[in-house]
């Protein structure tokens, strides 16, 4: 901590800024210098040490997401230590929800539908960076001894546990006696399979990507197909979850799920295309909107992680900050095993 303050003086006085890797253009990720954060009333100042690459981060660099408006220090995915705040030194998950804490959803323990909801990297800066200020209430604590890189995961595995919470308050019996079709095998489809198999789900997931495959039958115990050489068989499946969101896997995810079934809709490619609601409608099929979590499922999660409830998660690819740019590169022309890119800065 003494080594900070000194680091921190030196800077101030040298005219320093702090390094960040920044969404500067579309298709176009800069690692460059950044004015160290603004820390408010009720901040705390946060050394970043691991970060993953979202989705969400994927279609802002893609120009996809008119809310992510560059230049911005896009990531939301991140574990650090405390250097200013009330409890410096702690190492910590950041939940990149900033709520307003007063609204009903926010009371009821439902923050992540607060009509003035925030998101680090979306509008305020985000945390591929050195540094990130975020209001105190938004740290959890990282258990004792744990790999930042896979807590890490807790923000996509949050969302993945929240989607299955969501299916299991809508079936209509004991969800371990289900059959359950994952649409993706990114980070939160495949942590979405991991937490149905948590609870004796039998659990198949569909992926287009051979590299991915690969990585998920050699890191987990995962059943995983290629959908384009075998597609899943219609009305097989008890729940369905589409962690893609574009037209034709919500097409795939209705065809799939059984009469009375459940198709939960996390994903959020795009919004293109039908839905045969007459079919929904006549085989009482329900449909659910998954958006991303609550605090608990975070703290759940953190938890499950550490505990490996949710395997070795031995599938990371860890890499430094200042190569980010060649990571959105690779993601984005497919070249990427990993389910998930964590940068460590």
């Amino acid at each position: 901590m003494l080594a900070w303050i000194w680091n921190k003086f030196i800077r101030a006085n040298n005219g320093v800024d702090m390094k960040a890797l920044v969404f500067t253009a579309e298709q176009e990720m800069t690692y460059r210098d950044e004015p160290d954060p603004e820390v408010g009333q009720g901040d705390s100042l946060v050394k970043v040490q691991s970060v993953g690459i979202c989705g969400s981060d994927m279609h802002a660099y893609l120009g996809h997401d008119e809310r992510r408006v560059p230049p911005l220090i896009l990531g939301h995915e991140a574990v650090g230590t405390v250097m200013e705040g009330s409890s410096p030194g702690s190492r910590v998950v950041l939940n990149p929800l900033i709520t307003c804490m007063q609204c009903d959803y926010c009371l009821s323990g439902r923050q992540n539908l607060c009509a003035e909801r925030d998101l680090i990297g979306m509008y305020r800066p985000g945390a591929f960076a050195e540094m990130i200020a975020i209001p105190e209430r938004n740290l959890i604590e990282v258990p004792e001894g744990m790999d930042p890189d896979k807590a890490a995961l807790t923000e996509p595995g949050a969302t993945a546990i929240h989607a299955v919470n969501l299916a299991e308050r809508s079936v209509s019996r004991p969800i371990s006696e289900t059959k359950s079709l994952v649409i993706g095998a990114g980070s939160v489809g495949l942590l979405t399979a991991l937490a149905l198999k948590d609870k004796g789900v039998q659990t198949e997931i569909s992926e287009t990507n051979l590299l991915r495959r690969q990585t998920v039958m050699e890191h987990t115990n995962c059943s995983v197909f290629d959908p384009i050489d075998s597609p899943p068989d219609r009305e097989a499946y008890d729940l369905v979850f589409d962690a893609v969101g574009n037209a034709r896997t919500r097409s795939t995810a209705v065809d799939c799920v059984r009469s009375g079934g459940i198709v939960v809709h996390i994903g959020l490619m795009d919004n293109e295309g039908q839905l045969d609601t007459r079919r929904m409608t006549l085989q009482e099929i329900t449909f659910i909107g998954c958006y991303t979590y609550s605090p608990v499922d975070l703290r759940v999660t953190l938890e499950k992680l550490h505990s490996g409830a949710l395997g070795s998660l031995d599938w990371i690819s860890p890499r430094p900050l200042d190569t980010g740019a060649e990571a959105f590169k690779q993601i984005f022309e497919g070249q990427c095993a990993a389910p998930k890119v964590v940068l460590q800065v």
